[in-house]
């Protein structure tokens, strides 16, 4: 299946002319462009699908969507996270408070 899962941005720094992020998912972290999302700032949250940040949510939003997807199964096959690494609470992790 391919979603597109919400995440944090870290960090942003420029890669040969191309805008990257690190994008944090409630403890996992990967690499994300942001060539799609070019108003994206650090503390933002964005939606990734295949390495690319393709539009932005509010944090809420984004929060829940992990939780739901988290209760699905479904985190660990989107990020690519084998099933016997916990990942954290998106709440403390997000650093935000959870809803």
């Amino acid at each position: 299946m391919c979603l597109g899962v919400p995440g944090k941005v870290l960090d942003i720094r420029d890669e040969r002319g191309t805008q990257m992020a690190t994008v944090d998912f409630g403890g996992v972290t990967k690499d994300v462009c942001l060539a799609y999302t070019p108003e994206a700032q650090v503390g933002d949250y964005t939606l990734i699908h295949a390495g690319f940040a393709i539009t932005m949510v509010d944090e809420e939003s984004a929060l829940k969507t992990l939780e739901l997807f988290e209760e699905l199964g479904l985190l660990e096959e989107e990020l690519g996270i084998p099933s016997d690494v916990a990942i954290v609470d998106r709440g403390t992790a997000a650093g935000g408070a959870r809803p």
